[in-house]
């Protein structure tokens, strides 16, 4: 089979979303989908029309196969993930009260994914992709998850692999401590970093914008970060390149997760295509502000048309079409 241009990997979990805004106990129907902060950054980047193999180890269950059969479906390459008869595939509910006003509750203590080990990664196809995609999830979920995290970079320093870290940080996994020196050993590896500013703040001690990219750059001229800045869009960082770069206007929030995998997959997608940088983190705003209007992790990813059709002008036939 041919390697994928991306590789990436961590924990997905069976998501029950109702559709009723109300708090869980009132809700008696959940309808089932998926959700995982690496496969939603996957499937974004399929739908821009890339190469990507996700590697996960599931549960033997009726809920692992779901998760398997969904992410094969939106075409990423799955042959190395594993199942395993030892642990449950994980669960989240997400409680929506309000469009701005959103819970999630995990079941994912002791899953599946939690027992990953760094000889279970295909190394091969690490060595062969363009870019390693690491999210601050994966790490946090077990000491063996920590250290498959920690080969992955290994094998993608290598063999020239560019690795593209994103935060994500869950403070339901772990402390922030653990998360700040973790992720500090990760971001000195990596060669995108895409941090929320609270996120870069936490890694930092810094508060402010540019101090936060300034820090994370750490004098390597090499090193690109693009910091996260919500509806105010995004600021880049990358050498000698310093600049903010507007946001997308968003006339009604849906859903806000999975707001920040899909703007990882517009910056991966623009790497990939040896685009500029501002051009890259415009599109990313974009995705961003289109995954938010849509609920669900992953229905709001667009394809490359879409997105480029969103981006234009007002008034330039903007319809959004998926």
């Amino acid at each position: 089979m041919e390697k994928s241009e991306v590789f990436t990997f961590g924990e997905t979990m069976v998501l029950f979303q109702p559709e009723q805004m109300l708090p869980l106990e009132y809700i008696h129907q959940f309808p089932k989908k998926i959700g995982g902060a690496e496969s939603n950054v996957a499937i974004g980047l399929t739908r821009l029309g890339h190469s990507v193999t996700w590697f996960s180890k599931l549960g033997n269950d009726p809920f692992g196969r779901f998760v398997l059969k969904s992410i094969r479906g939106e075409g990423v390459d799955v042959s190395s993930c594993l199942l395993t008869d030892e642990a449950p595939t994980g669960l989240l509910f997400k409680e929506q009260l309000s469009p701005e006003d959103m819970n999630v509750y995990y079941y994912r203590k002791g899953s599946a994914a939690s027992l990953m080990q760094p000889d279970e990664l295909d190394a091969g196809a690490i060595a062969a992709a363009r870019i390693l995609h690491i999210s601050g999830i994966t790490p946090a979920l077990s000491e063996s998850a920590l250290a498959t995290v920690m080969e992955a970079i290994d094998i993608a320093k290598r063999n020239g692999t560019k690795i593209v870290f994103d935060p994500n940080l869950r403070l339901k996994l772990w402390s922030a401590e653990q998360a700040k020196k973790t992720f500090n050993e990760i971001a000195a590896n990596a060669d995108v970093i895409l941090p929320g500013l609270d996120e870069g703040q936490l890694m930092t001690g810094e508060t402010d914008v540019e101090a936060v990219a300034q820090a994370l750059a750490d004098g390597d001229n090499e090193k690109i970060i693009v910091i996260k800045l919500g509806d105010k869009g995004a600021y880049l960082h990358a050498g000698e390149q310093k600049t903010y770069i507007e946001g997308f206007p968003v006339d009604r929030i849906v859903d806000p997760v999975g707001a920040g995998d899909g703007f990882a997959a517009g910056v991966i997608s623009g790497l990939l295509r040896e685009e500029p940088l501002e051009q890259a983190v415009r599109r990313a705003n974009a995705i961003g502000a289109m995954v938010v209007g849509v609920s669900g992790d992953i229905e709001g990813l667009p394809t490359f048309e879409a997105v480029e059709r969103f981006m234009k002008p007002a008034g330039a036939n903007r319809d959004v079409k998926r």
